[in-house]
């Protein structure tokens, strides 16, 4: 996380400590506008967002992270080096964390429409999974449908919850709904995770802030 440069380290005395870096921050921020999105799952605009990228070989790392931010954002790979995603995405916020990083014009991004003969959306069976993603939001809803989740307490189930969306959230590419099967699963797996994270979530905020407030020679022990 500290290569990455999503946490940074912090002297504290004679140790040392760890906090969010400025881009971990403006990436968590972005993240929680659709980890409480009451839709997470609608694509925004129509037509579909396609982007091209050079990054040298010495910036391993920083393509890494492109990559890692693209496909948050709904993109998979089309043919080598396009990506596609449906709607209209925001790059401009979706890249900010790395406009430092990014040498001058290294992401090139247009807008598409179909065009009758040469769809771009008969290659959205190329570019995703569709059954696999069915399969995610179907293991999401069978895991938290459970009155006994695998975890102990109510924090630790809050915590295995979210994670559990945030995978989610990465799975799923927010495709328009003409190439979705019937009876597609999203709209259960977002109302089940907000009646879960609602029942679980005052009782764990109480106890991160009990252990928060414990002495620290209590909690190591």
């Amino acid at each position: 996380m500290t290569r990455g440069g999503f946490l940074k380290r912090v002297r504290l005395g004679r140790e040392i400590g760890f906090s969010l870096s400025d881009d971990a921050a403006v990436v968590l921020r972005e993240a929680a506008e659709r980890v409480h999105a009451q839709r997470p799952f609608d694509p925004k605009g129509s037509g579909w967002t396609l982007v091209t990228f050079s990054v040298p070989e010495a910036q391993r790392r920083v393509r890494h992270r492109l990559r890692s931010s693209l496909s948050w954002e709904g993109f998979a790979p089309l043919r080598d080096g396009l990506w596609l995603a449906a709607g209209e995405v925001n790059l401009d916020a979706a890249l900010e964390p790395l406009a430092d990083a990014l040498v001058p014009h290294a992401v090139t991004a247009f807008r598409a429409v179909d065009l009758p003969a040469y769809p771009v959306s008969r290659s959205v069976r190329e570019a995703w999974d569709v059954d696999a993603i069915r399969a995610e939001h179907e293991e999401f809803i069978s895991t938290w449908s459970r009155d006994s989740i695998r975890c102990l307490s109510e924090l630790s189930e809050f915590v295995c919850l979210i994670a559990d969306w945030l995978s989610l959230l990465r799975s799923d590419p927010c495709l328009p709904p003409e190439f979705l099967e019937q009876s597609w699963p999203s709209e259960r797996s977002v109302a089940l995770y907000h009646l879960r994270r609602a029942q679980l979530a005052t009782a764990a905020r109480a106890q991160f802030s009990a252990a928060a407030d414990r002495p620290r020679e209590l909690v190591e022990d």
